[in-house]
C-alpha cells in the first residue's frame, strides 16, 4: 500500500507514554510528511496531559491535530445521558467519545495505516484489534520493535520530555485523569481515594445519581468472588445489601490498556483481573 501525503500513515496519540513513542517511530519509519498524528480530545484529562501533548510536538517537530465531538460539553453528559458507566461492549465513554468519532474519522479521511501504541506485553490485544477492525489496517510499531512501556518511558526521559505525571504517581496508564478512569478497577479507584480524594468521591455522587435517575444500581465495579456483585464507590442508602470498596481486600491497580477507543471491545483471551471487576451492564440506548 502506497504511503504518501495523500494516503498518509494516522498515528493514534492518546496522551500515554506508548502512543507517544509509536507516534515518533511512525514518523521515523514513514517520514514527517507522511504522518497524521491525532488526539481525540474527551475534555476529561488531566491537564498535565496537555503539557505533554505540547512536549511531544516539540519532540516530533509536528502539530497533533486535536479532534472531539462537539454535541458533548464534557464526559458527564455521556453517563448522564445513557445513565450508564459501562455496558456490555465497553465504556459508554470510550464508545460515545472516542470509537465512534475515530470510525467516522476514517470514513473522512484517507489513510494507508493506522498506527495504535499496543506494547509487548499486548500482543492479544493486538491481535484483536486486527480481527476486528481489518479496515483500519492497523500498524503495531511496539511489538514491531519489542518495546515495553517502561521502554517508552526512558525513551522519552532520554530524549529530555517528562512523562505524564500519572505515571510518578503510580499509576499504569494516563487515561481521564480529570475524574479518574470507569475502567480502572477496584486497586485504582483503592488508590485514586488516596491520590485524588476528590476524583474518588465525585465519583461515588454520580454513581449514586445514576442510580437513582435508573432506579437500580450502577457502579464501575464488581466483585467477582463467590457471593460477590456489584461494588459503590461509598454505600448506597437504598442498597444497603450491596459492597463497597471499602470491603473489599486491598490491591495494586491494575488499569486497562491506554484508552485508543477499542478498549474493552471483543478482546481475545482470558480476560484479566482488572477486566472481570468492572461492572459491565447490559447495553442501554437513549430512547
Amino acid at each position: 500500500m502506497v504511503v504518501d501525503k495523500d494516503n498518509p500513515v494516522i498515528a493514534w496519540w492518546s496522551g500515554g507514554v506508548t502512543s507517544a513513542v509509536a507516534c515518533k517511530l511512525a514518523i521515523e519509519l514513514y517520514g514527517i510528511a507522511n504522518v497524521r498524528i491525532i488526539f481525540i480530545d474527551t475534555l476529561n484529562e488531566d491537564i498535565d496531559t496537555y503539557r505533554f501533548k505540547i512536549d511531544c510536538e516539540e519532540w516530533y517537530g509536528k502539530q497533533i491535530e486535536t479532534a472531539r465531538r462537539m454535541d458533548y460539553n464534557n464526559i458527564e453528559e455521556v453517563w448522564f445521558k445513557f445513565l450508564s458507566l459501562n455496558v456490555a461492549h465497553g465504556a459508554i465513554c470510550s464508545s460515545e467519545l472516542k470509537r465512534d468519532l475515530r470510525v467516522k474519522f476514517l470514513r473522512e479521511n484517507s489513510f494507508s495505516y493506522n498506527v495504535f501504541g499496543f506494547d509487548i506485553d499486548e500482543p492479544k490485544r493486538a491481535k484483536a484489534m486486527a480481527k476486528n477492525y481489518p479496515e483500519a489496517n492497523p500498524l503495531f510499531l511496539l511489538l514491531l520493535y519489542g518495546l515495553s512501556k517502561k521502554d517508552c518511558i526512558n525513551r522519552i526521559v532520554k530524549a529530555g520530555f517528562v512523562i505524564p505525571r500519572a505515571y510518578s504517581m503510580g499509576l499504569n496508564n494516563n487515561n481521564c485523569l480529570e475524574t479518574g478512569c470507569v475502567q480502572g478497577g477496584i486497586g485504582y479507584w483503592q488508590m485514586m481515594r488516596t491520590l485524588i480524594p476528590e476524583n474518588f468521591f465525585k465519583m461515588a455522587k454520580v454513581e449514586h445519581k445514576l442510580t437513582d435517575l435508573k432506579g437500580e444500581p450502577v457502579t464501575m465495579l464488581k466483585d467477582q468472588s463467590k457471593g460477590g456483585g456489584l461494588v459503590f464507590l461509598l454505600p448506597h442508602p437504598k442498597y444497603p445489601g450491596l459492597k463497597d470498596i471499602s470491603m473489599m481486600k486491598g490491591r495494586p491497580p491494575e488499569p486497562l490498556i491506554e484508552c485508543n477507543g477499542f478498549c474493552g471491545v471483543n478482546d481475545l483471551g482470558k480476560k484479566s483481573k482488572t477486566y472481570t471487576e468492572i461492572n459491565y451492564t447490559k447495553e442501554v440506548t437513549n430512547g
